[in-house]
């Protein structure tokens, strides 16, 4: 069974009570579900892990070398997360950036991430299903 990592950054854990009218209702619990039911045909196991940590978020990449790919919301390392930039320039399967808001409909700071140049493709604004596109999209993009 092949492993897809699903990783969250700084502020995630509380999603489904964080500023809803942004970020939706639904939990990190919720989209895990969602994205395992994405590639459960594939035979695809998500291991799903958060952290407001930067640092525990390269140690889990760096560990899921063997893994088929990955979907990350970094949320606002996104910005400023130069060793995840670098981490996820070592990387060597395919990964999807997502973003649940319309980063470009908000503050002018959150205009730019440091991490999508290396992406395979990024979803942003759709809310939970985008973490669901972003699976459809690895599975499309990742040879078995």
């Amino acid at each position: 069974m092949d492993e897809l990592l699903l990783l969250n950054g700084p502020n995630l854990g509380i999603l489904g009570r964080r500023e809803t009218d942004i970020y939706g209702l639904a939990t990190l619990d919720d989209i895990e579900k969602s994205v395992t039911a994405e590639v459960a045909e594939r035979g695809w196991r998500v291991t799903a892990f958060q952290s407001d940590a930067e640092s525990e978020l390269i140690r889990v990449l760096q560990n899921g070398y063997g893994t088929v790919g990955a979907i990350l919301n970094p949320g606002a390392l996104m910005i400023a997360g130069w060793s995840l930039r670098d981490a996820l320039a070592n990387y060597p399967r395919p990964w999807i950036e997502v973003h649940l808001s319309n980063v470009w409909a908000r503050e002018r700071f959150r205009h730019e991430s440091v991490l999508a140049p290396l992406a395979s493709g990024a979803v942003v604004g759709l809310g939970a299903l985008g973490y669901r596109l972003a699976a459809r999209a690895l599975l499309e993009i990742s040879a078995d």
